[in-house]
């Protein structure tokens, strides 16, 4: 969520940086509630004010032995006009909370400016792509071996775009799955933690799902309701949802494996082949809390994190910056990896890295205690995925393929595969 400090002080900047998005913010409707909410708000101020002050009055008549009844009606008609301004303001409040929570971030001013992932900036490409002297499979195909990755058996115990993988490929993706672990924790100073599969509204709310993205989420109907997450990123973020995190303890690095559930609302029709876009699928996320000064430099080095898996498993990929009308709801900038599928011809995404800044911080009344001031203050929030295992797992199935259709292990896996090397 915006500061609303923001829209008081300039509305004109809000228009203008809301417009790189596209987003068709209605300032006058913003304009409407902000003044009958001062002019509300000021009105329930000064009932609250003479009501106290004929309190006092009837006190000090009463201790002089005077009729206070005259005085105890006035105070009745006060109390009866000041419910129905609070009342009125509490309902312009939540008129505006609503429309606060619809409206995105801020993008930070290196975003360049677009409206589709056409316009989406590349900033650099790592690795060769493979060269084959055949025609290379996809990973369906490379999949259907020995029904190793069944997705009829998916659809039949779930529904379509669910996956039952079986054997070494089941294993391979735990082995990807344990390098990731692995690598962050190791080597990048991330603490491994481990949390719900089902998140409340709050959540949900916090991280900025909910309420516009609630089509996309798979909703548990309970009392209260329950939703399957998304990401880990919901969880995770939410440790910190309500707390002040002392400076000393900065930054926070957290690194969680977690099946991620996605109704996928918005996408028909897209991806319908294989497990690029799953209902259920797998994922490693890395989640940053960190001061507000150090964010920029934290996302860099968070892309960096996820970059490295890509390294080591010597997947070719590029480095693409979102543009204005891409990047997300809640981010203020993104980084999107995207890996090289030989079955595609094409890169295709397997990490987004983003920087909130404190938007998701102000949603989750997440702060830190700067020790300059003794005061807390709004903590930023990152995360990307470190990365989409499933997405690996097809990355390196059909990278690493050979003429048979085998797929040979990525040096890097080894030590995972309890001594496979190829997988027949």
């Amino acid at each position: 969520m915006l500061d609303p400090r923001l829209f008081r002080a300039d509305l004109d900047f809000v228009k203008q940086q809301l417009n790189k998005r596209s987003f068709d913010f209605n300032a006058e409707y913003y304009a409407e509630l902000e003044a009958r909410r001062k002019d509300i708000q000021v009105k329930t101020q000064d009932l609250q004010n003479e009501r106290n002050s004929r309190s006092k009055a009837i006190g000090q008549a009463k201790a002089k032995g005077e009729d206070i009844q005259p005085l105890l009606d006035q105070v009745q008609h006060l109390g009866d006009q000041l419910k129905e301004a609070e009342s009125e303001l509490a309902d312009i409040q939540e008129k505006m909370t609503v429309l606060m929570e619809g409206i995105p971030n801020i993008l930070d001013e290196s975003v360049p400016d677009g409206k589709s992932e056409d316009d989406n900036v590349e900033i650099y490409r790592w690795g060769d792509l493979p060269i084959f002297d055949f025609e290379p499979k996809d990973h369906v195909d490379l999949g259907a071996k020995n029904k190793g990755m069944d997705f009829e058996l998916g659809a039949k115990i779930a529904s379509a775009r669910f996956v039952v993988l079986n054997g070494a490929l089941a294993r391979l993706q735990r082995a990807i799955i344990q390098l990731m672990l692995d690598t962050h924790t190791g080597e990048h100073g991330y603490s491994e933690t481990y949390v719900p599969f089902l998140a409340n509204a709050d959540s949900l709310r916090g991280t900025g799902q909910l309420p516009k993205f609630e089509s996309d989420l798979f909703k548990v109907n309970n009392d209260p309701a329950f939703y399957l997450i998304p990401t880990a990123e919901v969880p995770v973020t939410n440790i910190v949802r309500d707390a002040i995190v002392e400076a000393k303890d900065m930054p926070l690095k957290f690194a969680c494996h977690s099946p991620c559930f996605r109704s996928e609302a918005g996408a028909y029709g897209r991806d319908v082949r294989g497990m690029i876009r799953q209902h259920q699928f797998e994922k490693v996320e890395l989640v940053q809390i960190v001061k507000p000064e150090d964010s920029a430099q934290a996302h860099e080095e968070l892309t960096q994190h996820a970059e490295n898996i890509l390294k080591k498993l010597k997947l070719p990929y590029r480095k693409v910056l979102l543009c204005a009308g891409d990047t997300g709801f809640s981010s203020a900038k993104t980084y999107d990896l995207e890996v090289w599928l030989p079955g595609q011809d094409a890169y295709r995404e397997i990490s987004s890295c983003s920087n909130f800044k404190d938007f998701q911080a102000r949603r989750l009344q997440a702060r830190w205690r700067n020790p300059e001031t003794g005061k807390p203050e709004l903590v930023h929030t990152l995360n990307g995925s470190g990365l989409a295992a499933g997405r690996t797992l097809i990355a390196v199935m059909e990278n690493y393929q050979d003429a048979d259709g085998r797929i040979h292990i990525p040096e890097a896996l080894l030590p995972y595969m309890g001594g496979l090397q190829v997988i027949e």
